[in-house]
């Protein structure tokens, strides 16, 4: 676990028309690559003269609207129609998913080389206020940010909250201060240990299974039977089937992407023909798939347990994200020996 010094809450963003297709098998959230995405972008709309170095980044949803069809068996996204095109024919319809969400963001935030330190409350209130008035001229997963009547309150007025302490109790009092602003809400963690274990646990009753069983498993509600015997008001006992529902672990746990993983060589620049940027190195990659949780923030003893970095294995063609959640739960390291599903 990794110590934050300074943390910027974007309290209560509401966005509308996000990408929820996650990967190519999941939907219901946005990747954490894209708001990854997001805090490079805003990393680089920051005048010159703020001085801040953004390394990870958190998100709390709070509400969320997939804008899907309300059959309660098969559901399908609510499509739009495009403008027809030059010719005057329809344009094909391609399927997008969006939900409108209701989310707080938590940076991970230093101050650059040669800048201030961040010590004055006022110097850092200013920054807050000026690096959330930039977002909302940007788009976070694909979707708008909209002004919200949350954040004309007090209490859900953007900051930029120090931890620049060594003493643990005034950390803790600075973190349980913050995260009852972030209730009611949930926070997504990885949990790769989960699916370790779980793969561990298949491969015992059954030598082929694969991680991607495991993942499956996992991802999914399973109903199991079972025979009892029950006793009757006569005094005689028959046969009964029962339905319970199996879950090997506890809490809400859902199947998520976590970075790309590479499938071919990685080309020097302009080798690859139509390649979006002939000036960068190019490489084809596949989604890499592991779980995720959905763990209430109050549950939550660090703000960096939450937060999300970039880990690449560039040796491996490994292009991912990590979090430390789980090295709390179970002091394990998520660099050697991680399971990844493609």
């Amino acid at each position: 676990m990794f110590k934050i010094d300074h943390l910027l809450v974007l309290p209560r963003l509401y966005i509308q028309n996000a990408n929820i297709i996650s990967s190519p098998m999941t939907w219901g959230f946005p990747a954490m690559s894209a708001f990854v995405g997001f805090m490079h972008a805003l990393e680089r709309k920051l005048p010159d003269d703020v001085g801040l170095v953004f390394n990870e980044i958190g998100v709390v949803c709070h509400r969320i609207e997939p804008q899907v069809t309300t059959d309660p068996f098969v559901k399908g996204f609510h499509l739009t129609r495009n403008p027809v095109d030059k010719s005057g024919n329809t344009s094909a319809i391609v399927e997008e998913g969006r939900a409108h969400l209701s989310i707080t963001l938590l940076i991970g935030v230093e101050a650059a080389e040669g800048s201030d330190d961040l010590r004055l409350e006022e110097r850092r209130q200013q920054l807050a206020d000026q690096i959330h008035e930039l977002v909302q001229g940007m788009r976070i997963a694909g979707g708008s940010v909209l002004p919200s009547t949350e954040q004309k309150s007090k209490r859900y007025r953007p900051k930029l909250v120090s931890f620049d302490s060594d003493e643990y109790e005034k950390r803790a009092h600075a973190w349980r201060v913050l995260k009852r602003q972030l209730l009611p809400g949930f926070a997504l963690v990885l949990r790769d240990d989960v699916l370790q274990q779980h793969t561990a646990a298949l491969k015992l009753e059954k030598s082929s299974a694969t991680a991607l069983d495991a993942w499956l498993d996992l991802s999914r509600l399973n109903h199991e039977c079972q025979r009892v015997n029950v006793e009757t008001d006569d005094g005689d006992t028959r046969e009964r089937i029962e339905w319970t529902v199996r879950r090997p672990f506890c809490g809400w746990l859902v199947p998520i992407p976590v970075g790309y993983g590479a499938i071919s060589p990685l080309y020097g620049p302009g080798e690859v023909d139509k390649a979006r940027d002939n000036s960068t190195s190019f490489q084809f990659v596949e989604t890499l798939h592991s779980i995720g949780e959905w763990v209430s923030p109050h549950r939550i003893k660090d703000p960096s347990e939450l937060l999300w970095f970039v880990e690449n294995e560039l040796d491996r063609g490994i292009y991912r994200l990590n979090n430390t959640y789980s090295d709390v739960l179970n002091d394990l390291s998520l660099g050697e020996g991680t399971t990844y599903v493609d």
